[in-house]
């Protein structure tokens, strides 16, 4: 057996078992459950009431504390502005965010306007649809990271997934992790769960998961569907504690975020990240208010 096939062979595996592990537990609760309403019991709101992040989830040195340093204030429409993207880093700035997530062309201006404070400048790779080759988005990243982003959120080969291409999936991530890895920058791996089946979703993080990736994301926002509960709490269940989990698309309120929270969420991207926080203040707000 070739070298090929042997690695094939470790990825076929490897799902297989995350799989039915997957399959065993469905319908169960979890260990730690104590109540008879819905599982899990959100253990974790009485903490984000006062004010803690989640801690120990591979989330970058520097991340700010509270509800601000869960989130990813997100601008990624196409016809976003540069006063735009240079109000969202003064918002950021402020509000003291994880990092603001932008398209490529905007990442040298974000860092110049962040640089001194304690937000990190995130971009994304073939986005939205995932459909470019490896090559294409390892040189993304490069020169995102060149340009100074510090986190990278790269779509994969959805078709090639659902394909059972498992290979070609496997080298599309590595594509960016390895060029993070060595740059010491954390990689984002987003599957677009709203395209996939629950089979999917599991071979999708589990695939991250053998690539060396840091965390998983649920979607790009401009799918089909966004971020939900069940696909968070699954996606946490697959990757266990050694990998973050960010939910994105649809994360609208504070409520909205406690429950990705719950499900298992280490980071949410959000263009509502300022309503977020003001209400995580008791403050009043409005509907559009800090919304992009």
């Amino acid at each position: 057996m070739d070298t090929h096939s042997v690695d094939l062979a470790r990825l076929i595996a490897l799902v297989a078992e995350e799989v039915m592990a997957a399959r065993s537990r469905a319908g169960q609760r979890c260990a730690c459950h104590s109540v008879d309403e819905d599982c899990c019991p959100n253990r974790l709101q009485p903490m984000i009431d006062a004010g803690a992040a989640r801690l120990g989830l591979n989330a970058p040195s520097g991340v700010p504390q509270g509800v601000a340093g869960l989130i990813d204030h997100t601008l990624l429409k196409p016809d976003a502005t540069k006063a735009e993207i240079e109000q969202l880093c003064k918002e950021a700035a402020e509000f003291r965010f994880a990092t603001v997530c932008v398209n490529p062309v905007w990442v040298s201006l974000a860092a110049s306007r962040l640089r001194g404070t304690s937000v990190s400048v995130c971009s994304v790779v073939g986005f939205p649809l995932g459909a470019t080759t490896p090559d294409v988005k390892r040189f993304e990243t490069c020169r995102a990271i060149f340009d100074g982003a510090r986190e990278v959120d790269m779509v994969i080969n959805v078709g090639a997934l659902k394909s059972g291409d498992l290979r070609t999936v496997e080298r599309d991530i590595d594509a960016v992790a390895a060029p993070c890895r060595d740059a010491g920058v954390t990689s984002k791996v987003i599957i677009e769960a709203a395209l996939l089946t629950d089979e999917e979703k599991v071979t999708a993080c589990t695939l991250a998961k053998a690539a060396g990736a840091d965390f998983v994301k649920t979607s790009t926002g401009f799918g089909p569907g966004g971020a939900t509960v069940a696909d968070v709490a699954l996606m946490r269940r697959v990757v266990g504690d050694d990998m973050g989990v960010k939910a994105a698309g649809g994360v609208r309120d504070l409520e909205g975020l406690k429950a990705m929270v719950a499900a298992g969420a280490s980071r949410v991207g959000a263009s509502a990240g300022v309503k977020i926080v003001r209400q995580s203040r008791g403050e009043t707000v409005t509907a559009s208010e800090g919304k992009y």
